[in-house]
């Protein structure tokens, strides 16, 4: 059941960082919520690259 109160939050408007290794925009994501500051890569596989 959905909370009402919640507002929804477009993609569009979710902060972006561009990838240190493979220059491309990325979204803010929830599993990053209390790091978003320290995050650099896109995935997994840019860190492993850098």
């Amino acid at each position: 059941m959905k909370n009402h109160k919640q507002k929804t939050i477009k993609k569009a408007d979710l902060p972006t960082k561009i990838c240190v290794t493979c220059q491309r925009p990325f979204a803010w994501r929830k599993k990053w919520e209390r790091d978003w500051e320290q995050v650099k890569y896109c995935s997994k596989a840019c860190r492993r690259d850098n």
